[in-house]
């Protein structure tokens, strides 16, 4: 009887552990790093932390003429319902974008609730920079924005 409870106490465990231990989806671990670029003379700056505890983390920095103009906080978060972008421009609260599509160097997240940004797409490109854009309607008229950087550090 000892033996048969044992058993049966394993085999709960053993499938509880299997239940807890469901991978989480998928972030985009590829886009970790230090990523730099200049463009008109405004220095952009994106960093992300690798992915740890089913997070990223970003910051995002525009510098012009010594000063910064724009800034934004940034993060990733996989959840057992999907992964979420979460954008935080200028200190603004987070606007959340669903991840949409997911390639091994490729992630779209979307927001079809907004107007502008619809969609932020981030994808790394076979010379080794990273890009970003961002899409939706302005004013009536499909709009975008596009950068690119080059990896800085780890």
């Amino acid at each position: 009887m000892l033996q048969r409870a044992f058993v049966c106490a394993a085999a709960f465990a053993l499938g509880a552990a299997a239940l807890f231990a469901a991978p989480e989806p998928e972030i985009p671990s590829w886009m970790a790093g230090t990523w730099t670029g200049v463009a008109d003379g405004l220095e952009m700056e994106e960093v992300w932390t690798p992915a740890k505890g089913g997070s990223m983390l970003g910051l995002h920095r525009d510098v012009k003429g010594g000063r910064t103009v724009e800034y934004e906080f940034l993060r990733i978060e996989a959840a057992p319902d999907g992964v979420t972008y979460w954008a935080s421009p200028s200190g603004r609260p987070a606007t959340p974008f669903r991840l949409a599509e997911s390639s091994e160097r490729r992630v779209v997240f979307s927001n079809p609730e907004l107007p502008y940004p619809t969609r932020i797409l981030y994808w790394l490109a076979p010379d080794g920079l990273l890009h970003a854009r961002i899409e939706g309607t302005l004013k009536g008229k499909a709009a975008s924005e596009e950068w690119s950087w080059n990896r800085a550090g780890p």
